[in-house]
């Protein structure tokens, strides 16, 4: 018999929830055939089937979380004809080290970096929990369903009353978090617990634009601009290292307000690229976001982050990055503004613009002067 286990699928976590099987016990499969769907870090991948065999036993149902390297799927019989990369025991566990020393009563659970980090802000204790994960690997969810389990004890404690009958589904009811929100929580998580953020704000006058709206397509522009002027912040911090990375080209990710949550495909190359096929490329993203056709590739290796929040709401914000990139811009609400025009006061159309940047690896001229070249570009006509 021949266990396939979920292989590293490249998004960077550590687990990934089925969505649907397209086999069953019992079924005679060829390679390449389609496996499983399943999804990670805001993309649904297709897994082929990697053996010509039979199906003995599938490890796992719809909306079963599984961890990378954990057994998925086992084959009576087959040849390997194709690999899939597949992540080591230590990008994830401890090493072998410590599970003898564990053996012997004295080390500690197996668990998820992320989820013994999580642990030690919530106060769970891992020694207390059984592990969801393959050979007793202690998972986020597994803290997280401790974390929410104590809180109504805690709550008790403090003299307040639960009521059975009134914690209903009519009142209130729990979900877990899924696909892109649950990306969103563990990259944002991450961004909390390792950049050192810093902020600066300021507005672009855009009363003197010949041609109004594709505001996107005029912020795009603007960063390849300041990037020119100021190549600091398009760049990665290698904090194992210590050392940042600058890149030569610009591969922007771009956040997408989508009904399953926020998606931020990249656009690459951008600064090579004419005013056409950049609008031609941002339409593309737009509608594999909504439609959710990208690729995973097509979420990851971004240089350089941009946030067009002002589509919706908000003036001024604290966008935060998610590592290894080192800034991203926000653009508020297009509003219009008293100023102070050859002494009197005019009327004018602003776009007012949030920076965050990591201050690990940029100093605040770099992102001043790097805002001031965004604002110079953005105050062009045309």
């Amino acid at each position: 018999m021949s266990t396939f286990k979920l292989p590293d699928l490249g998004e960077g976590l550590a687990e990934a929830e089925i969505l649907e099987w397209h086999v069953k016990p019992g079924d005679r499969v060829l390679v390449d055939q389609p496996m499983v769907s399943v999804e990670t870090a805001k993309a649904v991948v297709e897994v082929p089937v990697p053996y010509s065999g039979v199906v003995a036993a599938l490890h796992g149902a719809v909306g079963d979380i599984i961890a990378t390297g954990a057994p998925l799927i086992d084959f009576d019989s087959g040849t390997v004809v194709g690999s899939m990369p597949m992540v080591s025991e230590e990008e994830y566990v401890e090493p072998v080290t410590l599970v003898r020393e564990r053996s012997r009563g004295n080390a500690r659970p197996q668990a998820v970096p992320l989820a013994r980090a999580l642990a030690g802000r919530l106060g769970v204790d891992l020694s207390t929990l059984a592990g969801s994960g393959r050979t007793g690997l202690i998972t986020l969810d597994d803290v997280l369903r401790q974390a929410n389990a104590a809180a109504p004890a805690a709550a008790n404690g403090l003299g307040m009353q639960v009521d059975a009958a009134t914690s209903s589904a009519t009142t209130s009811s729990a979900e877990p978090l899924r696909g892109p929100r649950r990306a969103m929580a563990q990259s944002m998580s991450l961004s909390r617990d390792q950049i050192p953020g810093s902020t600066v704000c300021d507005d672009a006058d855009i009363h003197h634009w010949l041609r109004r709206g594709d505001y996107t397509m005029r912020l795009v522009r603007a960063l390849i601009s300041a990037w020119r002027i100021e190549p600091a912040l398009n760049a990665w911090f290698d904090s194992a290292n210590n050392a940042r990375i600058l890149h030569r080209y610009i591969d922007l990710a771009i956040a997408v307000d989508t009904p399953a949550g926020l998606i931020a495909p990249v656009m690459r190359n951008i600064e090579d690229k004419s005013p056409d096929a950049l609008r031609a490329a941002m339409i593309a993203l737009k509608e594999a976001a909504h439609q959710r056709s990208y690729a995973p590739e097509d979420l990851r290796g971004f240089t350089l982050m941009l946030s067009n929040f002002g589509t919706l709401a908000g003036r001024y914000g604290i966008p935060l990055i998610a590592p290894p990139a080192v800034a991203i811009l926000g653009a508020g609400k297009v509003r219009q503004d008293a100023v102070v025009v050859a002494n009197s006061v005019a009327v004018h159309r602003r776009i007012p613009l949030s920076l965050s940047f990591d201050h690990r690896v940029v100093t605040g001229g770099e992102a001043c002067r790097f805002l001031a070249a965004v604002i110079a570009d953005l105050e062009k006509p045309d």
